[in-house]
């Protein structure tokens, strides 16, 4: 495990240590989740950037129709539903 120092300001390093209260977890904890849901975020954005690359233009934009084309058809069966009297 590593020790990091950070340089907050006073304002931002109050405003962590209260965010760090309310969700009952130490500061340690609180910055460890941070960072983990930034880790995350970049992995996946690498991933998707890696596939794009990768990928057809004209195979995702299909794909994107065929999922438009599933979500409307889905809102017309629920509004259908909605619609017929019990």
């Amino acid at each position: 495990m590593s020790t990091l120092t950070l340089r907050l300001p006073d304002e931002k390093h109050e405003r962590i240590r209260q965010l760090a209260r309310h969700q009952n977890v130490s500061l340690n904890r609180l910055f460890d989740e941070l960072v983990t849901i930034a880790l995350t975020e970049f992995d996946a954005l690498t991933r998707f950037r890696a596939r794009a690359a990768a990928g057809s233009r004209e195979e995702g934009l299909r794909l994107l129709d065929k999922l438009d084309a599933a979500e409307r058809s889905k809102k017309e069966i629920e509004d259908g539903q909605s619609s017929i009297a019990p």
